[in-house]
């Protein structure tokens, strides 16, 4: 069965979708959309707000299935691989959705072999270097039969960008030293940050291959508040409102027109759980509000970026200091600020 027909079954008749991703329901209904029609998708968006998680996801929705036990994931009454043509492999193994979810990390310094393989010295002195045998699959053939996830595609040099083009078209593969066509069955999932300037111009021949999902941070604080929960290590009490109010800061800091680049739901966990350790090396068993403000500038300024209009006339922690003078006055908390604690 095609993997567009399984995730169908999984989405329309069994109703799963994304039950463990907090809010985003509109990129939600257009991935689920996407998948049932068997495109594959680019997730555009800052860095931080769930992309990754949000592609696992995708994999989890796959049904386990039973594979032959080879590097190429073939099924067994369709082989595509050497081994398995041959009748060389002869066991099966079943696998879930996450057992055939490949990552692939953006960089500047991936190459062509990396996706689709190369030729194995020991396999060649065994085989002959011109046998296909000696051929190591890379991540494409690794993901057949299940999801490639490619994180920051835009930080992929061009020629990498067009060794995807074959396989995302046709769902083949030319081995150019064997010109061999193998079959590559797989969901293709690409991540981009719009905002990130060392990168690649993605091609509007590779862009046409895809239907993109526009992500963007938590609609409401009560949705980024339990991603804070259900995300953060819990290791003394924090109560509700000095948790909420340091997600707050976070979220109101987005909205400074200061700033080119703002602080991710990363920001909102690595506040929450520094408050807690900052409480504990001063020997409590419960946070404060002076917890969340002692650790600010530490966890927020290197995740922020002034506009070049401002940049030159505060650092990021002056800003984050302004910011704070503001959100105290803003919510009372001069008083307790002073104090160290939040009523």
């Amino acid at each position: 069965m095609k993997l567009a027909e399984q995730l169908r079954q999984e989405i329309l008749d069994h109703g799963r979708g994304f039950e463990k991703i907090i809010g985003q329901d509109p990129v939600k209904q257009q991935i689920k959309s996407a998948l049932i029609a068997g495109r594959h998708i680019l997730i555009v968006g800052p860095p931080g707000i769930g992309k990754t998680t949000l592609a696992k996801s995708v994999a989890s929705l796959l049904p386990e299935t039973e594979v032959k036990d080879c590097p190429y994931n073939c099924l067994p009454e369709r082989p595509v691989c050497p081994e398995c043509k041959t009748g060389r492999t002869t066991g099966t193994k079943k696998v879930s959705g996450l057992d055939v979810f490949v990552r692939v990390q953006g960089s500047p310094d991936l190459t062509a072999e990396d996706l689709i393989g190369d030729i194995d010295p020991a396999k060649a002195m065994e085989h002959g270097p011109l046998s296909i045998e000696a051929f190591t699959p890379g991540k494409i053939f690794k993901a057949n039969n299940g999801v490639l996830f490619f994180d920051e595609l835009n930080r992929a040099p061009e020629k990498l960008q067009n060794a995807l083009l074959q396989a995302l078209q046709e769902g083949i593969v030319t081995i150019g030293s064997y010109d061999v066509d193998l079959e590559a069955n797989f969901i293709f999932i690409a991540t981009m940050n719009p905002d990130d300037s060392s990168t690649e111009p993605l091609s509007d021949v590779l862009l046409d291959r895809f239907d993109v999902a526009y992500m963007d941070y938590p609609a409401s604080i009560e949705d980024e508040v339990c991603i804070v929960e259900e995300n953060s290590q819990h290791l003394i009490d924090v109560p509700d409102q000095t948790r909420n109010l340091a997600t707050l800061f976070v979220r109101m800091l987005r909205e400074s027109d200061k700033l080119e680049k703002l602080p991710s739901v990363r920001a909102s966990i690595g506040l929450y759980e520094r408050a807690q350790t900052n409480a504990m090396v001063k020997g409590k068993q419960r946070v404060e509000w002076q917890d969340v403000q002692d650790v600010l500038v530490s966890v927020l300024s290197h995740r922020i970026k002034l506009k070049p209009s401002s940049q030159y006339l505060q650092t990021p922690q002056e800003l984050i200091k302004e910011q704070l003078s503001k959100f105290v006055e803003q919510h009372g908390l001069q008083k307790e600020a002073e104090e160290g604690d939040v009523p």
